[in-house]
């Protein structure tokens, strides 16, 4: 078996009661309760502690006249996600901005982890890129739900024409609950087999071969990072826009 993480270790001598209680809960029983609390969980936790600890660290600095690097970064993150959003979800995207950003930010990091030695890629762990699926599913729901109205947002899977509507809802509706699948299957295959590469390579090969595996591990962690937040943009353009005037 392959040895926690020591902050794993600490947080599950620290939690394990009460998680196994909130587990346990939601009838979800852990292979083991004395650590029900796994190195993907921390990696994840610690990614989340960080943005927010970044994020106080920029608002605390802003500055009009000298911008230091820190806020440079920060702003051309918002400035490159908003432009995309304003391009494809159009009027009215500076409400979701704040999620589809923090949503790239965590997949790129969470991707990039597996070319630390020690560490792997959290959204290499099926379960990880189910739990971002079902988040968007959610979000896009709830805001076509809101934005339209109950059954207007129904009436968004019928389509234009009436007369074939019996027909095209349940396709749509069918469809809509399949994008959860696509963005899970999507995201974690893609990071499953980048990992396993750069794994394989780095014990097979001497250093200087494994270099260029790890340039295409950046190069798909960026891919895949921006794809998964390009797709609940589109999705959130489709939920809201015939509510637009």
């Amino acid at each position: 078996m392959e040895e926690s993480l020591g902050i794993t270790n600490l947080l599950n001598r620290l939690f394990a009661g009460p998680v196994d209680a909130l587990l346990n809960a939601i009838h979800v029983h852990p292979a083991n309760p004395a650590a029900p609390i796994d190195d993907t969980f921390t990696i994840e936790l610690l990614i989340v502690l960080a943005f927010i600890a970044f994020f106080v660290w920029v608002r605390a600095g802003l500055s009009v006249e000298k911008p230091g690097p820190i806020q440079h970064i920060a702003e051309l993150v918002y400035e490159f996600i908003g432009g995309q959003s304003h391009a494809i979800i159009g009027h009215g995207y500076e409400r979701f901005q704040a999620f589809v950003t923090c949503l790239f930010l965590f997949i790129l990091t969470s991707n990039l982890l597996g070319l630390i030695p020690g560490l792997h890629s959290p959204t290499q762990v099926a379960v990880v890129p189910l739990g971002l699926a079902a988040s968007v599913f959610i979000y896009y729901n709830f805001y076509g739900f809101k934005d339209q109205g109950f059954f207007g947002y129904l009436k968004h899977f019928a389509g234009p024409v009436w007369w074939i509507a019996w027909l095209l809802f349940p396709i749509e509706v069918i469809s809509n609950l399949a994008r959860i699948m696509s963005l899970t299957i999507r995201l974690w295959a893609n990071m499953f087999a980048g990992d396993l590469v750069t794994l394989v390579f780095f014990s097979l090969i001497p250093l200087a071969v494994p270099v260029v595996f790890l340039a295409l591990h950046v190069l798909v962690s960026l891919v895949q990072a921006l794809v998964f937040t390009l797709l609940p943009m589109i999705y959130l353009g489709e939920a809201t826009r015939q509510h637009e005037h």
